[in-house]
């Protein structure tokens, strides 16, 4: 069974991956789905990440006490808001 999931991301990010995703006959849901299971099946296999991905790593500090659903949910209510 299919179940739907909203991520947030930069935007240039979602067109880069959809591109890369249509060069290779696929769907961007395709993609992420195909890199869970690898995560999730070879917990102890080294994947492999980009310095560009690396250099993210630590950049962002948040609250202790951020409350990241309901700052989606608002964050979503806000977009689609009519």
């Amino acid at each position: 069974m299919n179940t739907k999931l909203t991520i947030t991301l930069e935007k240039n990010i979602i067109e880069q991956a959809k591109a890369y995703a249509k060069s290779r006959g696929r769907s961007l849901s395709e993609l992420i789905e195909n890199y869970l299971k690898v995560v999730i099946e070879e917990p102890g296999k080294k994947i492999y990440i980009s310095p560009a991905i690396n250099k993210l790593k630590g950049s962002i500090k948040l609250p202790s006490d951020l409350d990241y659903k309901k700052e989606l949910t608002k964050a979503l209510n806000d977009k689609y808001a009519l």
